[in-house]
């Protein structure tokens, strides 16, 4: 039977418009109750028996209704029937999933649709032609997922032998599925640029069209040097401000906007925010809107104690974002994961910086990344590490895919590219390649150790000693540190073994401890050029004790930083 409150917690989701950077009035979610079942590779046909999950939430999930394993050698089943809404017809009918982890095969009343893979990334089909007449009006889904945790693909911190530091592998669908109506020749995306009083805006899928903004109308004109105009066609403007409002933590100001080309419309938004490097008391600086700002920030791996990769409601992230405000932060490191687009909505409209990882795929080693490191030995040469070929293919495919995706969420200023070394490869050439794909945000090639000659920061991870950096030529940022645990009672969901990096009897030494490290450590490097310091972390995770939230977010360990 499946998990009421996750049903419950599904209609949240498909009450929440999953694509808040552009917007159409008509959709249809896809997500709660579909069948589900598995089969082993190999065995023919459907699964012998099929039982109900709830989507959005991953079949190892509590919410899913299904909460178990998935193993390697599983072939998962997902399917519902839906109805297309009557006022749709004529139409072009999409759909979309938020991800699937790892692969996906879906088919449409019976027909093969399209396919996927990598499990952090939207995609869509066009299923229009696949959807057949009947009596009844009635649609079929399906999706055949796979999730053998294949390291040439991204996978993060999931671990079949979790514990510690590695957590519960995330398998098949675990964002939101919908769909939705569009005219034959439709906006695809939008990708907003912009400086300190202008914004240009580009309208993909059409090629010309106007915009809307402040009740002013302004027409969008088709890129004549666009060599794929007519498969992909794309109109922009460039706007003039007067009295400009940028956007930063304090003050996280939205400028709301209405594309129409045709008889397509979508709304959308922009804000004026702009990054660039500078001097505070002669040490390099990273500046928000040209002036030299303090990254305060919290390692947020984005996991949650009943939905694992997916939050029970998608106001969850807002109840985060909040807490952590009220801390003082105004930076979430999003750490080895992609969140689905709300998140990164709520971060623009509240106003937080997010510092955004790309997900690691290939091997890892203890010995190599962590043993030597933490004594001392973070120094390597990286261009012949993780030389597989299709792995490294597939990192930087990945790579552009995730920054095309939100290159217009303005509360992303800093990529992350590898982190402690997993999965590093060559990462002057990456650095290259990321700086040539987006050169208006920071980079960090190489976060904690393994540095190369190429990047935008300094960045280092400090646990076991204490925090004394040595300012350098580039901005200094303190991508990792703290992780002092405290385990509350009624509010662990580990197995037993507690880990972090420094124990706390309770809240009030916990409170003390974290009061001596900012006071003594941190501070005094702000002076010498210190420009960010990420704390670990936002929550507890599994094993994991040591967030200033517990896992259930019920409790707050300390009320200021």
């Amino acid at each position: 039977m499946a998990n009421y409150r996750g049903k419950d917690m599904a209609n949240e989701w498909k009450d929440t418009y999953p694509r808040p950077r552009l917007v159409r009035d008509e959709w249809l979610s896809l997500d709660g109750e579909w069948d589900f079942g598995t089969k082993k590779k190999g065995e023919q046909g459907m699964p012998a028996k099929m039982s109900t999950i709830i989507v959005p939430f991953c079949p190892e999930s509590k919410l899913s209704g299904i909460n178990r394993r998935i193993e390697a050698d599983d072939i998962m089943f997902y399917g519902r029937k839906f109805e297309v809404p009557e006022g749709w017809k004529g139409s072009r009918v999409i759909l979309h999933f938020g991800a699937v982890d790892q692969t996906a095969k879906v088919y449409v009343d019976g027909k093969f649709a399209g396919s996927h893979e990598g499990g952090y990334l939207p995609f869509s089909f066009d299923i229009t032609e696949l959807l057949n007449d009947s009596e009844d009006g009635l649609h079929s889904v399906i999706v055949e997922a796979r999730d053998s945790l294949d390291h040439k693909y991204p996978w993060g911190k999931q671990k079949v032998k979790n514990g510690g530091m590695w957590y519960t592998p995330v398998s098949g669908i675990w964002q939101s599925v919908w769909l939705e109506p569009v005219p034959e020749k439709y906006i695809t995306s939008i990708k907003v640029d912009n400086g300190t009083n202008w914004v240009t805006i580009t309208a993909y899928g059409i090629s010309n069209g106007t915009l809307e903004l402040d009740g002013i109308c302004y027409d969008l004109e088709a890129d004549l040097d666009n060599k794929n105009s007519i498969e992909r066609p794309r109109a922009s403007v460039r706007i003039d401000i007067s009295d400009p409002k940028p956007w930063s933590p304090e003050d996280p100001h939205l400028y709301g906007f209405s594309v129409k080309g045709g008889s397509d419309k979508v709304r959308s938004y922009f804000a004026l925010r702009t990054l660039s490097r500078g001097w505070r008391n002669g040490h390099p600086a990273l500046c928000l809107n040209g002036e030299p700002y303090f990254f305060n920030g919290l390692l947020d791996q984005g996991y949650w104690h009943d939905g694992i990769y997916t939050p029970s409601s998608p106001d969850k992230y807002a109840d985060d974002i909040l807490a952590v405000k009220s801390l003082g932060f105004n930076t979430l490191r999003k750490h080895i994961k992609i969140e689905p687009e709300q998140f990164y909505y709520e971060c623009d409209r509240l106003g937080m910086v997010v510092f955004q990882d790309m997900v690691n795929n290939s091997d890892y080693s203890f010995l190599r990344d962590t043993a030597l490191p933490t004594i001392g030995v973070k120094r390597i040469n990286d261009k012949k590490l993780h030389a597989d070929l299709t792995s490294r293919r597939i990192f930087r495919d990945t790579m552009e895919e995730t920054v095309t995706h939100l290159y217009s969420h303005p509360c992303i200023c800093y990529w992350t590219i590898f982190n402690e070394g997993w999965g590093q490869f060559n990462a002057d050439a990456v650095y290259d390649m990321l700086k040539t794909i987006d050169s208006t945000r920071f980079i960090d090639s190489t976060s904690g150790w393994f540095w190369q000659k190429k990047s935008d920061v300094d960045s280092y991870h400090v646990y076991f000693r204490k925090v004394d950096l040595k300012p350098g030529s580039r901005p200094m940022v303190l991508s990792e540190f703290g992780g002092y645990a405290c385990r509350i009672e009624g509010h662990y969901f580990g197995r037993g073994r507690e880990y972090g990096y420094r124990n706390c009897a309770d809240t009030e030494a916990l409170q003390n401890d974290i009061d001596r490290l900012y006071r003594e450590e941190i501070e005094p490097l702000k002076e010498k050029g210190l420009c960010a310091a990420i704390y670990t972390q936002l929550s507890d995770v599994e094993d994991e004790t040591n967030g200033l939230l517990t896992y259930d977010r019920e409790v707050k360990k300390v009320d200021h930083i």
